[in-house]
C-alpha cells in the first residue's frame, strides 16, 4: 500500500447488478477527493448463476477478508434479503475473525449503502450490517440528510440517514435512480474525507500485535472456509492401480479423482441419460470435494499452504452432441473460488468423453501450485 496515498475499498455483492451500480457511484464520489483512490472488489458467491456470470461486474475481482485490513476506508454493499444482507455478504464478514483479534479494522472509517428492493427492512438491513462493523470497533459514516434538499421527490427514493439504498424493485422507472446514485457520490466523498483525514493519525499509531492476539488471529483461512461452508471431505480413497492419490512436481500438485462417495459412484452413467443435469452436478461437487481431501493430505492439512488453483479439468461422461458440459463443471469452479478466494480462479477444460472409469459420470483433474 501506497503511504501516501488514502486508499478505499469498495466491497459489494451483487446478483442482479443494482447494488455494482451503486458500488460504482460509491467509487466516483470516493475519488472527487484529491490523493484518494477507490478500489473495487466483489465478495465471492456462494453460488454462482449464469445469469449472474453475464452481468458487467462479473470481471470484478474478489476480495479477501484478510485484505480489508490494507485500507483506509471502506464501503460495504449488498442486497437486502429478509432485513439482513445477503447471506454471501455474512459468510465473508465472518471470515473476519483474525482482523478482530489483530484489532486491524479498529478506528478504520465505514459506510455502508444497499439494493433494497420494495424497501422493506431497509433500515434493518443497514444496521445489520453496522452492529458487526461496530464490533471491529470501526468509525461509521452516515448520510445523515446528505442531498436531501436535490433528491428528486416526485419518485420514491431509498435513501436513509444509516447510508444509501436504491428501491430495485420500483416498476417503470430505472432504478438506481439518478437521485440515489446522486447520494450514493456523496456518501462516497464523505467517507474519502474521514478517510483521508484519520488515515495519517492510524499510520502513526500502528502497532504490532501481541502475541496472544497474533496465536488468535493465526486463522488456516481455506479450512475456516471448509467449516463456513459445512463442507464435509471424506477420507482418502485408495488407489485401486500402481499409482498415487497426488503427484508433486516443484511447487504443482497434480490430482485426479471421480465421483467417489463411501466406496461407491455416485450417480453412475451417462448425463443426459442415466442421470440428469441436477445429479451431474452433484457427482461434481462430491469429485471436487474429493480432490480437496487429497489435497489437504498433499498440504500436510495445511490448506492455506495453497497458493493458486491453477487448472481444472473436467472429463464428463456425455452423449454426443451434449452442450452443457459448462454448466457442470461450474460447480467445481464455484467450489474452489468459494474456498480459497480469489487465489481459487484458474484456467479451465470441460471435455466430453463417451466412458469414464468405473462409470463415474465426471472425472476431474486438478493442478494447485503450494508452498
Amino acid at each position: 500500500m501506497i503511504k501516501d496515498e488514502t486508499t478505499v475499498l469498495v466491497l459489494f455483492h451483487s446478483n442482479g447488478g443494482t447494488t455494482y451500480k451503486l458500488a460504482k457511484a460509491i467509487a466516483k464520489g470516493i475519488e472527487r477527493q484529491d490523493g484518494v483512490k477507490a478500489v473495487l472488489r466483489q465478495v465471492p458467491h456462494i453460488c454462482q448463476s449464469e445469469e449472474v456470470r453475464r452481468h458487467a461486474f462479473a470481471s470484478v475481482p474478489y476480495a479477501t477478508p484478510e485484505e480489508l485490513g490494507q485500507y483506509d476506508g471502506l464501503a460495504f454493499g449488498s442486497a437486502i434479503h429478509f432485513g439482513n444482507m445477503t447471506a454471501d455478504m455474512r459468510l465473508f464478514l465472518d471470515g473476519t475473525l483474525g482482523l478482530w483479534a489483530q484489532r486491524k479494522l479498529e478506528g478504520v472509517p465505514a459506510t455502508v449503502f444497499m439494493a433494497a428492493g420494495g424497501g422493506a427492512g431497509r433500515e434493518a438491513a443497514l444496521l445489520s450490517f453496522w452492529s458487526t462493523l461496530a464490533v471491529h470497533g470501526m468509525v461509521l459514516v452516515p448520510t445523515g440528510m446528505m442531498g436531501a434538499a436535490e433528491v428528486d421527490k416526485t419518485l420514491p427514493q431509498g435513501n436513509t440517514v444509516f447510508g444509501t439504498t436504491a428501491l430495485a424493485a420500483m416498476l417503470g422507472t430505472e432504478r438506481p435512480s439518478e437521485s440515489e446514485l446522486y447520494v450514493a457520490a456523496l456518501q462516497g466523498e464523505a467517507l474519502a474525507k474521514v478517510a483521508k483525514a484519520l488515515a495519517p493519525l492510524r499510520r502513526q499509531d500502528a502497532a504490532p500485535a501481541s502475541a496472544a492476539n497474533v496465536q488468535e488471529a493465526s486463522i488456516n483461512r481455506p479450512e475456516q472456509r471448509v467449516q463456513e461452508l459445512k463442507l464435509e471431505l471424506p477420507e482418502l480413497p485408495n488407489p485401486v492401480g500402481n499409482y498415487t492419490p497426488y503427484s508433486r512436481s516443484g511447487n504443482l500438485v497434480f490430482i485426479n479423482q471421480v465421483a467417489l462417495k463411501e466406496g461407491k459412484v455416485l450417480y453412475p452413467g451417462v448425463i443426459g441419460e442415466d442421470l440428469t443435469i441436477a445429479e451431474a452436478k452433484e457427482a461434481t461437487h462430491q469429485t471436487m470435494l474429493n480432490v480437496l481431501a487429497v489435497l489437504r493430505e498433499a498440504t500436510d492439512g495445511d490448506l492455506s499452504r495453497v497458493k493458486q488453483v491453477v487448472q481444472l479439468t473436467g472429463y464428463l461422461n456425455t452423449p454426443p452432441g451434449y452442450t452443457q458440459h459448462a454448466e457442470v463443471m461450474n460447480v467445481a469452479s464455484d467450489l474452489a473460488v468459494a474456498v480459497f478466494g480469489e487465489k481459487g480462479k484458474h484456467a479451465r477444460a470441460a471435455i466430453g468423453a463417451s466412458s469414464i472409469p468405473v462409470n463415474s459420470p465426471v472425472e476431474i483433474q486438478a493442478v494447485f501450485e503450494v508452498e
